[in-house]
């Protein structure tokens, strides 16, 4: 089996994640040793709450996992998501892992639009005949709670969603991506998602 590790650093609906892997054909682990991690085939990042906060508890892991990027897969699931990329706004500017070029901002206020984003909202394919959205036609509906958005820079976009502004909710660059919403909680076009992350997995 294909060895996925799933990172804790504190932060996160690790179990669901995991029971999503495992629904997806994967036997992943859960684990905060920078060893392992540094040994994975693939890794996910999810994360649930305030960015600094993540950053901050990645601690030693995060330079394994900088230099693991790239070499393997990696997957950053709504936080986890955010935090591939170099800066975040939420409690004045944070700076990321720089994986993936572009900002985290906050939702502008809106008549008639709350904030968190929750609930389902669909998916438009931005990237053509990207691996990781392979099997998805667009339009497909998956499941977001959220009050910050992903801002690349352009050309590394993979999947948009409208909700008060025209959203990232796919990004890629490399063998490096991040969803912003929760393919663990998604049905069976989250499932697709993570098995075509694992198919990436050699």
């Amino acid at each position: 089996m294909k060895k996925i590790i799933i990172i804790d650093y504190g932060l996160g609906n690790l179990r669901s994640v995991y029971r999503g892997l495992e629904k997806s054909g994967a036997a992943p682990l859960i684990s905060s040793d920078p060893g392992e991690i540094g040994a994975a085939e693939g890794i996910v990042l999810p994360g649930v709450g305030a960015f600094r906060d993540g950053m901050e508890q990645l601690g030693e892991m995060k330079e394994t996992l900088l230099e693991t990027a790239g070499k393997v897969p990696v997957l950053g699931i709504c936080l986890g998501m955010q935090m591939l990329l170099d800066w975040s706004e939420e409690h004045g500017m944070h700076r990321g892992l720089s994986l993936i070029p572009g900002t985290v901002r906050r939702f502008p206020r809106k008549k008639g639009y709350k904030i968190p984003h929750m609930g389902w909202n669909s998916l438009r394919c931005a990237r053509d005949g990207d691996p990781l959205l392979e099997g998805l036609t667009g339009g497909e509906y998956v499941y977001f709670v959220h009050s910050f958005y992903a801002d690349p820079d352009p050309g590394y976009s993979v999947a948009t969603t409208d909700y008060i502004c025209n959203f990232s909710s796919v990004i890629g660059k490399g063998r490096v991506y991040g969803v912003q919403f929760h393919p663990e909680k998604s049905g069976s076009v989250g499932i697709r998602i993570l098995k075509n992350f694992i198919d990436m997995v050699e």
